[in-house]
């Protein structure tokens, strides 16, 4: 009996235990649930925007960051002055920048004076604007002169340079049958060319249209018959090879041997001048005219006609400018058209003798 009383005592007192125990457990369904709504109430719920002074605490902890790890690694700390400086250094480059663009001024200007020295003091330019050299030099053409073949002059400068000397520096003497470039003497602002015939102390003469040289016949030797457009007028001339007692040989132009300089007195060249002819014998206003042009003195040379280096018949009234809207373009078109046609191709970069 008090064996069954203890047995049955124990069992009352387990139940009790247990009752507890799942009174105490926790109830899995609910706290699922509760998760649930806790997941979907997050999700629908923004967080607030933060302030500006919720900002600033930010920037601080992410500088007080960045300077933890630079002091850890020795790395510089990027703060206000290096951004500061990396303005200025900005600011630097555009000022270098647009100095860059101001570079191109000092270019411009050397190459300018380079091209003056060029002009003044190696080869200078020029066109021939009359028919006085004919057959050799034609009206259009372009050539370089030499300035340095018989040294300088007061007229190898331009005439607002205002250089004033008298003689020639760094001279040499030019030869019989040179083409030369020179200041005219009797009219000191133009420049002529012709081609040196009388060295100084000759005795120079034409007779019936042939030129004596020291009282021997300078030889010549028909070559052709040519014509020449002059103004709209046909110049029928007989050309010549004429041969120099020094053994040059050119050609000359002969309308006939009965012009108006094709017979003259003798004429004897002085010291330091030089007695000049033109190609054209008929065409040409020279040293035979005294009154006008005369012998050419030795400081009136400006240089030896080298180089021709381009050559054109022009374009004259070939292109008016016309009427209508379109008269602008087409008249530039005509322009280029008959530039282009009109040169002289085969004259170019011809050196001259």
């Amino acid at each position: 009996m008090p064996e069954t009383k203890k047995k049955q005592s124990t069992t009352a007192a387990d139940k009790k235990k247990n009752t507890a125990k799942k009174k105490a457990a926790p109830k899995k369904k609910p706290v699922k649930k509760s998760t649930k709504a806790a997941a979907k109430t997050t999700k629908k719920i923004l967080p607030p925007p933060m302030t500006e002074q919720e900002l600033r605490e930010r920037e601080e902890e992410a500088r007080a960051e960045a300077l933890a790890a630079a002091i850890e690694s020795d790395q510089n700390i990027p703060d206000d002055d290096n951004e500061n400086e990396d303005e200025e250094n900005e600011g630097h480059e555009d000022e270098q920048t647009g100095e860059e663009d101001y570079g191109l001024l000092p270019v411009l200007i050397t190459a300018a004076i380079i091209a003056l020295c060029f002009r003044i003091f190696i080869f200078q330019p020029f066109n021939i604007p009359s028919g006085s050299m004919y057959p050799n030099l034609l009206v259009g053409d372009y050539l370089f002169v030499s300035k340095y073949s018989y040294g300088y002059s007061r007229y190898s400068f331009p005439d607002w340079l205002f250089v004033q000397f008298k003689g020639r520096i760094m001279e040499k003497e030019p030869q019989r049958g040179d083409i030369v470039v020179f200041r005219q003497p009797h009219q000191l602002h133009v420049d002529y060319i012709k081609r040196i015939i009388g060295m100084p102390g000759d005795k120079i003469q034409m007779r019936e249209g042939l030129l004596y040289l020291n009282d021997e016949i300078v030889p010549r030797e028909f070559v052709a018959t040519e014509e020449r457009d002059e103004n709209g007028l046909i110049d029928v001339y007989s050309k010549y090879e004429e041969t120099l007692p020094n053994g040059v040989k050119h050609y000359i132009y002969e309308k006939s041997d009965w012009e108006f300089y094709d017979d003259t007195r003798e004429y004897t060249v002085d010291d330091d001048h030089y007695f000049v002819m033109g190609d054209n014998r008929d065409g040409s206003l020279d040293s035979r005219a005294t009154d006008k042009v005369g012998l050419v003195p030795k400081e009136n040379l400006i240089g030896q006609a080298k180089l021709l280096f381009f050559s054109t018949e022009g374009i004259g009234n070939a292109c008016p400018l016309g009427d209508g809207f379109f008269r602008y373009p087409r008249n530039l078109g005509c322009l280029i058209w008959h530039g282009l046609k009109n040169i002289r191709y085969s004259r170019l970069f011809t050196r001259l003798h």
